[in-house]
């Protein structure tokens, strides 16, 4: 019988839909175990082979322990809103909503054609009103609330307002705005109710702010930072510039402390705790005023080095700050504008990896030192950030190699106030280093002396304090874009107001155009029934906008992780629609136990998701602060790009019929160039005589050549345009290249080869669509099936690392799963039987139960691939047909390969899923030798084999030999001089 993988792969898909075999319940005396995957968003292309790499990991170990016994919630959906729809509906015209969805039906083929366990039960999609109606209630929460620093919480704003009418706000320690000011409880009441609502906005965790911004003019819309790439927007590489808008933000930074030590709880990878921690970035020093000569205003830095106070030489200004424009001298003006306006078309990122490049303005302004009063220069420059500490830094060029630079640069004097003394942390982590430094009150102190001393005069002035500080600002919060969560949220005269939670989803309007408004509003600003009625509590048009009871609504939409931020939390309990989720399901599911995505969401989606789920457990919604117990970060399957030469030959001539020229485009292998990356004579020959041939002037002279040259550069070969020799399949490539084979284009591509065929290059990168190196699963699941291509991933190599596709590779696992096919199948049909297994069939089996289980518990399933050929090869030479070994076999294999296991369990007469059956148990006496297999020797010459118990004396063993028919044919009668038996090890006859 013949293994027919794709007729079994489709029985079972179509079996697991109809009984809902993966199907979880809220309620079970079965343990609990939640396995979740990172949700994708569906783009048009469709998933390639890197895609399922997290996917069937999960897999495997979510089939695992329901083979364990456990009651596993193993959910799908989709992050359906974002940029790329929307994209293409500016495009097309077509709506998102249409795209999303034929891209989701796409998805969900493929995905359940490669055999995943997923509860599709409990899909979600962000984009559809019944899921991101919790996203905007959750918006909802974070208004109302505030963070309290002395319990470290966030609180209900109610419980902040009382203290507003019992006591003002003096002694309020809480997350607001820089610029609050203090009022006592009489002024709190005499307050109108839009100062109220002012005041209590710079305390909300979720407030309006003039914010400085990644705008990208191009898609009309505000970028994150993990949406830039280079300085440019990651979806289409537009320019990006720095301005400000008045946005929605999320006071996540209130967060920053105790998303830090939330890190030590939970098992998640080492790099990307790492990268969290400096995305964070904590640092313990000083904030420091500096008075502003001439100006009311004053400069606030923060400084891990308050040490170092007394070589401050300049400061220097985030080209952003507040303060530039207002200090900067008239004679400065000009210049300052112009840095300033240049420097907001560089993203942050690139001003922060950028150390080589110095760049400043002087404002013409200077500070006041605070202890000696000296005059200090105000520059502006790049490699400050608005964004980190106070977009202000005191420079001290002879303690800090960057400031030093700068200073060389410009000119600045650099007085060495520390006389050579090496001022580095480390240096001053020796008590014997003391500072030597003009001021009397540290000379002679130790980094760690000199630091306190320092902050306790500074206070003693009123001109600085001691300070914990934290790399991380609040999240900007709002988006110009159409295909988003809408907000709950109306204003009266200017001041926003939310929505009652029992009227949401506030559902996306209909719109004309997908493009900002003419007037640079968002795209919902083309909306015409975009209005709240606050009497029927509906939306209405914006013509019955009165600002009496007809309220235009908010224009801006949400962020893209917005929806990714509780989708954990929703899949608990997804069609509740009194509740994001029930207390009995939160309180049976808890916590995810195993998440696993990529490591490029540490600091976008998995930090907000954290921060979010925190607010949650303040407000009681949750029982744990943390969503995922364990995180692992799977590798990259990379593609193998194919590269050829495109050379460039262009020749001018002067010949007694005329002057000409001729350039023409060859393709050409890709080892036609030198180690200078320039054409090689021989191809600069051919392609010369190539181009002068068969034209007007084919007979021009060497001589008669006036210029000559050749450019080459690399262009891109499609996957299909290759063969398995890494030859050019031309006719594939021309097609591709172009399609329009009659454009005059088209006609003077030639391709040129010295050898048999043009060699394509080979380099292994990431798979994208734009190197044309995607493989689709769908071709690999149709000539080898999905069971083929789950093990191959797994193959490959460990779980966290790159691999390279070879799609040749995948015959290998393919012919494995041919033998474990006829391990119970041959031309007559079954041959599995009800006898007793030999002893090494056990022990083949119990071994490899013992490390496949081992493997799985370490996510060492590359390792379990292995563990399988070799079992397969084994039981093929012992001839093995008994059911007590192939069964359980089966189960071992089944989270690997579903598929075939669940065909071959319901050959050997299992009316039930192979998913339900338990987990084989190890057992260690079959690994135990009872007999061992005896070189038995004579005079020293190994002749045969025989196998005897492990228990005989040595006396016994000697007999047993001695009366083997073997021996006495060696012997021919003889009588032996001597019997040397080693038990364990040898017997050797001699004489």
């Amino acid at each position: 019988m013949k293994y027919n993988f794709n007729e079994i792969e489709a029985k079972w898909q179509k079996y697991w839909a109809e009984n809902q075999t993966f199907k979880a319940e809220n309620n079970s005396e079965k343990p609990k175990y939640y396995v979740l995957d990172m949700f994708p968003y569906p783009s048009g292309a469709g998933l390639h082979v890197g895609h399922p790499l997290g996917y069937i990991a999960s897999d495997i170990y979510a089939r695992y322990k329901r083979h364990k016994g456990f009651n596993v919630l193993h959910p799908q959906g989709y992050d359906s809103f974002g940029l790329p729809a929307e994209q293409y509906a500016i495009q097309t015209g077509q709506h998102p909503a249409i795209t999303t969805a034929e891209n989701i039906k796409t998805y969900r083929r493929q995905l359940d054609q490669i055999g995943f366990s997923f509860d599709w039960s409990r899909e979600v999609r962000t984009s559809d009103p019944k899921y991101y109606k919790w996203t905007q209630w959750i918006f909802i929460q974070l208004f109302e609330s505030w963070f309290n620093y002395d319990t470290s919480k966030a609180e209900d704003i109610s419980d902040l307002i009382k203290i507003f009418e019992a006591e003002g706000n003096t002694n309020v320690n809480a997350a607001c705005d820089d610029d609050v000011s203090n009022f006592t409880a009489q002024d709190w009441q005499n307050f109108s109710s839009e100062e109220k609502q002012k005041i209590l906005l710079q305390y909300r965790l979720t407030y309006l702010a003039e914010t400085e911004v990644n705008w990208c003019p191009a898609l009309g819309t505000v970028l994150a930072n993990d949406e830039i790439v280079n300085g440019v927007s990651e979806r289409g590489g537009h320019p990006v510039i720095r301005k400000k808008m008045t946005q929605w933000s999320m006071r996540i930074s209130a967060y920053a402390e105790r998303l830090l030590q939330g890190l030590d709880t939970i098992d998640w990878t080492d790099s990307l705790k790492e990268s969290q921690r400096n995305w964070i970035g904590k640092s313990v020093g000083a904030s420091v005023t500096f008075n502003i000569n001439g100006h009311d205003e004053t400069i606030e830095v923060f400084t891990t080095r308050p040490d170092t106070i007394f070589g401050v030489s300049f400061m220097t200004l985030a080209p952003e700050h507040d303060l530039v424009s207002k200090i900067t001298t008239p004679e400065q003006k000009a210049e300052v504008e112009a840095y300033v306006e240049a420097t907001s078309k560089r993203s942050e990122r690139d001003r922060m990896s950028d150390v080589k490049t110095i760049s400043g303005v002087f404002t013409g302004a200077y500070a006041e030192h605070p202890f000696t009063k000296e005059l200090i220069p105000i520059w502006t420059g790049d490699y400050v950030l608005a964004s980190y500490g106070t977009g202000a830094v005191m420079a001290v060029p002879c303690g800090d190699q960057r400031d030093y630079d700068f200073a060389k640069h410009f000119g600045i004097d650099i007085p060495n106030i520390f006389e050579g003394v090496d001022i580095s942390e480390e240096a001053f982590a020796d008590k014997d280093k003391t500072i030597i430094a003009n001021s009397d009150f540290i000379n002679g102190m130790n980094y760690k002396q000199a630091t306190k001393r320092v902050i306790y005069e500074l206070e003693q002035i009123g001109q600085g304090k001691g300070k914990t500080n934290y790399r991380l600002r609040d999240a900007v919060f709002s988006r110009q874009r159409y295909w988003g969560e809408p907000f709950p949220v109306y204003y009266v005269n200017g001041l926003p107001q939310m929505i009652a939670t029992e009227h949401l989803p506030i559902e996306l309007p209909e719109v004309e155009k997908y493009l900002p408004t003419e007037t640079g509003e968002p795209p919902l600003g083309n909306a015409t029934v975009w209005a709240w009625d606050r009497l029927k509590a509906e939306v209405v048009s914006n013509d019955e906008i009165d600002n009496e009871n007809v309220f235009p609504l908010e224009l801006n939409t949400m962020p893209g992780w917005a929806g990714s931020s509780q989708y954990f939390n929703r899949y608990m309990d997804p069609h509740n629609e009194e509740a994001i989720f029930s207390k009995e399901a939160i309180n049976y599911w808890q916590q995810v136990d195993l998440y696993i995505g990529g490591s490029e969401h540490a600091t976008g989606h998995l930090l907000y998701s954290r921060f979010w789920q925190k607010f949650m457990f303040d407000k009681g919604y949750v029982n744990h602060d943390e969503y995922a117990k364990k995180l692992i970060n799977q590798g990259m399957i990379l593609g193998t790009s194919g590269y050829i030469n495109m050379a460039i030959c262009a020749i001018k001539f002067n010949t007694p019929a005329g002057t000409g020229s001729k350039a023409i485009t060859y393709f050409v292998p890709i080892d036609s160039v030198d180690a200078n990356n320039e054409l090689k004579e021989e191809y600069k020959k051919l392609l010369r005589d190539k181009t002068m041939l068969g034209y007007e002037y084919h007979d021009v002279k060497e001589s008669e050549i006036i210029e000559e040259t050749f450019s080459v550069h690399k262009t891109i070969v499609p996957v299909n345009a290759i063969d398995n020799s890494d030859k050019l399949i031309i006719e594939n490539f021309y097609k591709w290249k172009y399609p329009n084979s009659d454009s005059k284009k088209a006609r003077i591509i030639e391709f040129i080869s010295l050898g048999e065929g043009i060699k394509v290059g080979r380099e292994v990168e990431k798979m994208s669509k734009s190197k044309y190196n995607v493989v689709n699963p769908d071709n690999i699941c149709e000539d080898y099936g999905a069971d083929s291509l789950r093990l191959y991933e797994m193959f490959l190599g460990p779980l966290e690392q790159y691999k390279p596709w070879n799609t040749a590779g995948i015959t290998g696992v393919h012919s494995f799963l041919k033998k474990l096919w006829k391990l119970y199948f041959d031309d007559n049909g079954l041959k599995v039987t009800d006898e007793e297994p030999s002893k090494d069939s056990l022990k083949t089996l119990h071994k490899t139960i013992k490390k496949v289980e081992e493997d799985i518990e370490n996510f060492s399933f590359n390792t379990s691939v292995s563990t399988f050929m070799i079992a397969v090869n084994e039981l093929t030479a012992q001839k093995c047909n008994s059911k007590a070994i192939l069964e359980p076999l089966l189960v071992l294999i089944s989270p690997y390969a579903p598929h075939i296991a669940e065909e071959l369990w319901s050959a050997l007469g299992n009316s039930e899923s192979i998913s339900i059956a338990t987990f084989p148990k190890f057992d260690e006496s079959h690994l135990v030798e009872s007999s061992k297999n005896y070189p038995i020797s004579f005079n020293g010459k190994m002749r045969f084999t025989m196998e005897l118990p492990l228990d005989l004396s040595k006396e016994d063993i000697e007999k047993a030999v001695l009366d083997f028919e073997k021996t006495k044919d060696q012997l021919q009668g003889r009588t032996p001089k001597k019997v040397i038996v080693v038990p364990g090890k040898i017997v050797n006859i001699v004489g």
